[in-house]
């Protein structure tokens, strides 16, 4: 198997949620584009008519990947798996329940995905009862052969059941099919015929279907899960048998032999799809399928080597996670499966686990996405659209889930751990052109994040001459972890088949530890400290130490000493944002080199001078011009934002300097964003407004804590190697507002509101960090460890600095915040509390 390379320091392990594109497929399929002219299908011209026998020999196609031909099966594109879902759910011959019968059945398998088990909203709607089993109880009527007690009865029913589970691999037998249409083995005992649907969206992305063998009267599918692109396109592939039965009502543009705009008159098309498929089919998309067929075929040889491929890669990657321990002998992983990876009979190249500490307990799972992200891993968090699989493994009661909602917890966000449970997990999946180096590299990030500081025996090296042995010196510098010496070993029972077995290294840890980092251009300068005299780490009166506005989002610092408030915070603080060609907005999580970008504000000039290292100086107005600005509209984290774009010159500097088009884009003057945070005793329709932000108006750290962590991290540097860590290039890390010098570390934590002269702010909580603190404001490269060592402190939620709001803010005259300044903070309910004699040495807000 040779597939093409990736995106260079990449490691992608996300092909269940969707898999990756070729170049070659993308450039296939332009060049099929420009070389002819492809017609809406539903005409009768040389175009169109081209259009129409592509579309139709791609049909073929998928039919011939699928070991099957017209004769049995007709393809019905769709917009994905999910449509078609909705679609055998709207067109089933269901039969509601009547005097002569109980009605229709819908049985689905509880580990399926959130669209199988929609469908039965549909149902219910037809009075026809749906009823969730699990894997144990249909196996359980396989084993004794449980039958319709009438034969002769039609009524229909639908199992739905997937191929592969997207939670965690498993692989059900496809020989319930047969078992289940012949009535040998049935999900329920009720009289009538049963049909089945068997979702496949997960499973053939990496393996064959045989449909002539296994002949399934639904399969659902999404093609971006095989191919990578086009994505938005899929089909439902339906058992000729059971066409005749469905049962439609709403009729588009393509679907009629004939009907009447003034009565109700309408004869549909003879074939299935020309049926079901409303208008005109996304017949560009369709085409590129032939393309992605090509490429498959060419790179892999066929299904049937994927399928050995990833499984290998998988179970070798299985078998190392399960040999993980700390030194105290406990697990570092906890895996949910349903099979030892014995086979790729029964398990797919899917591994769903979470993380754990020396003690058993559980690291949510948003704290491991961001640590891989430091490593440019790409894992997939969450219950994945499959809660019932996600309860089952993970213990989570029906009970729990209703609370977890209560506690403010959606399908899809980070609230990871609730009361210490956890709400979902970690997933990787392998595809067609992942590497031993992707296991590896994954391997080596999960020993360097739980294992970096253990003292346990290192794994046994590698044979001298091996493949990918590393020389003595490299092996003295390999992080060592601790292996169970009962389990098997990650090599030994791997097949020898694949192609990808020969070369496993005998040792996990046999690879330095070292994710690449980005290369940054230049060193930003930031001003010096203006502290008035505070030391850093003083416990002295609690003051303002620095202030500092980010006038571009995540671009660097401007510090000042002085500074007017406005509306939304410290005037002019993320009122500009860079986005890309496609007008999202660029944060340094995808471009570290923003924060060499160096805006500079002067108010008398009402201009913004903004610098970087090798360009030209460029001043941008601080206000628009109203009569010849456009309002265009943004997004920024999820909330919607009037801007305007400011300029084709600023434009063309940002985009020489990144080296891709850019644009910097400033929020309209007369938006108003609201934040979702209310103020205490805030009234209703009173709301605090944002900039551009992520949370809150403001953000405050507090020295003595940054302090405490430099200690932490200095202290680990026990061999010298790694780089020490100056206060205020940590302090820049952060990227806060106002930096105060405290009288204890983490004391602001326990701050319910806060006063600076006359002005008065509410805190609003922690900031939960990102991966973000882990790049370097100066240079623009990363490194890990602040993240880390972070993560280990604060009991793995990474929570440092707390958002302000200011309350009834009097704009009657002008408000400034100045360096010096005393800060008293008002504690909590049931926190000690001492109070600090007010001081007029600082006063800070001039009226």
């Amino acid at each position: 198997m040779a597939p093409e390379p990736k995106v260079p320091g990449t490691v992608y392990l996300d092909h269940a949620g969707a898999t990756l594109f070729p170049q070659s497929q993308l450039t296939s399929f332009t060049n099929d584009l420009m070389e002819n002219v492809y017609g809406n299908p539903h005409s009768q011209n040389i175009s169109s008519k081209l259009t129409h026998d592509t579309v139709e020999h791609v049909r073929y196609r998928i039919l011939e990947h699928f070991h099957t031909s017209t004769e049995d099966y007709s393809v019905i594109f769709t917009a994905g798996s999910t449509a078609a879902l909705k679609l055998v759910a709207e067109a089933f011959p269901w039969v509601s329940p009547g005097p002569e019968s109980n009605g229709s059945r819908f049985c689905y398998l509880i580990d399926s995905h959130t669209s199988v088990v929609g469908m039965r909203k549909v149902t219910t709607a037809m009075n026809v009862t749906s009823i969730p089993v699990r894997p144990e109880d249909v196996r359980a009527a396989e084993t004794r052969g449980t039958a319709a007690s009438d034969p002769d009865c039609q009524l229909p029913h639908l199992f739905c059941y997937p191929a592969q589970s997207n939670f965690s691999g498993t692989r059900y037998p496809l020989s319930w099919i047969g078992e289940v249409k012949a009535g040998r083995m049935c999900p329920m005992s009720v009289p009538g015929k049963w049909f089945v649907l068997l979702d496949a969206a997960s499973y053939v992305s990496t393996s064959p279907l045989d449909l002539s063998v296994h002949q399934a009267d639904f399969v659902p599918l999404s093609f971006y899960k095989i191919f990578g692109f086009p994505t938005g396109l899929g089909a439902l592939l339906v058992n000729n048998r059971v066409a005749p039965l469905l049962r439609k009502t709403y009729f588009g543009g393509g679907t009629a032999a004939a009907y009447l705009a003034g009565e109700d008159f309408y004869i549909p098309r003879q074939s299935v799809a020309e049926r079901f498929e409303d208008g005109t089919i996304s017949f560009l998309d369709v085409i590129a399928l032939k393309h992605g067929f090509d490429a498959l075929e060419r790179l892999t040889g066929g299904m049937e080597n994927i399928k050995q491929h990833t499984f290998t890669l998988a179970q070798y990657t299985y078998t190392a996670l399960c040999a993980l321990r700390y030194p105290n002998g406990a697990p570092v992983v906890r895996i949910y499966s349903d099979s030892e990876f014995s086979s790729p009979e029964v398990q797919g190249p899917v591994i769903n686990f979470n993380v754990l500490d020396h003690s058993g307990n559980i690291i949510g799972y948003s704290q491991v996405d961001k640590m891989a992200s430091l490593y440019n891993i790409h894992v997939r968090t969450g219950c994945f659209c499959n809660t019932g699989a996600c309860q089952k493994h993970l213990g989570i009661s029906d009970e729990m889930v209703r609370k977890h909602l209560e506690a403010g917890h959606v399908c899809g966000d980070d609230v990871d751990l609730i009361d210490g449970h956890p709400t979902g997990s970690v997933r990787i999946s392998f595809g067609y052109m992942s590497t031993l180096e992707d296991a590896q590299a994954f391997l080596r990030f999960i020993i360097a994040m739980q294992l970096h500081q253990c003292d346990g025996q290192p794994l046994p090296p590698t044979t001298p001459g091996e493949v990918g042995a590393p020389s003595e010196s490299e092996a003295q510098d390999a992080v060592p972890a601790t292996v169970d010496r009962c389990s098997s070993s990650p090599w030994e029972d791997a097949p020898t088949d694949s192609g990808v077995s020969n070369d496993l290294p005998t040792t996990v840890a046999a690879v330095g530890l070292h994710p690449p980092l980005p290369m940054a251009t230049r060193t930003q300068q930031i001003p010096s400290e203006k502290a008035a005299g505070v030391l850093d780490g003083g416990l002295g009166p609690r003051v303002i130490t620095n202030l500092y506005l980010y006038p571009i989002k995540s671009c660097a610092a401007f510090e000042v000493t002085k500074w007017p408030i406005g509306s939304q915070g410290l005037l002019y603080d993320r009122s500009w944002m860079v986005v890309n060609h496609n007008g999202v907005c660029l944060s340094q999580k995808q471009e570290p080199r923003l924060c060499l970008i160096q805006p500079f504000i002067d108010l008398p000039q009402k201009i913004m001078v903004i610098k970087a290292k090798g360009m030209e100086p460029i001043a941008v107005p601080l206000e628009e011009n109203g009569e010849r600005t456009q309002i265009c509209q943004s997004k920024v984290c999820a909330d919607r934002v009037n801007t305007y774009n400011c300029g084709e010159k600023i434009s063309s500097w940002l985009s020489r300097f990144f080296g891709h088009p850019c644009q910097l884009l400033k929020q309209s003057s007369n938006f108003q964003r609201s934040a979702k945070k209310r103020v205490k005793d805030q009234s209703a329709g009173s709301t605090a407004t944002l900039s551009l932000v992520n949370e809150a108006q403001y953000l405050l750290i507090n020295r003595p804590s940054v302090l405490e962590l430099q200690q932490q991290l200095n202290a680990s540097d026990a061999n010298g190697k790694e780089e020490l860590f100056p206060m205020k290039e940590l302090i820049s890390r952060f990227r806060a507002n106002i930096i105060t010098s405290g009288t204890s570390a983490f004391e602001e934590e326990t701050w319910d509101e806060i006063s600076v002269g006359s002005l008065r702010f509410q805190v609003l909580g922690p900031c939960h960090r990102c991966q973000m603190i882990c790049i370097n404001q100066q240079t623009g490269q990363r490194n890990q460890n602040v993240f880390q060592k972070l993560s280990e402190s604060r009991a793995r939620k990474v929570n440092f600095g707390v958002y302000l709001t200011h309350t009834s803010l009097d704009f009657s005259s002008p408000a400034f915040l100045s360096v010096g300044s005393q800060v008293l903070p008002v504690l909590k309910e049931n926190t000690e509390h001492h109070e600090l004699p007010a001081s007029t040495e600082h006063q800070d807000v001039i009226s």
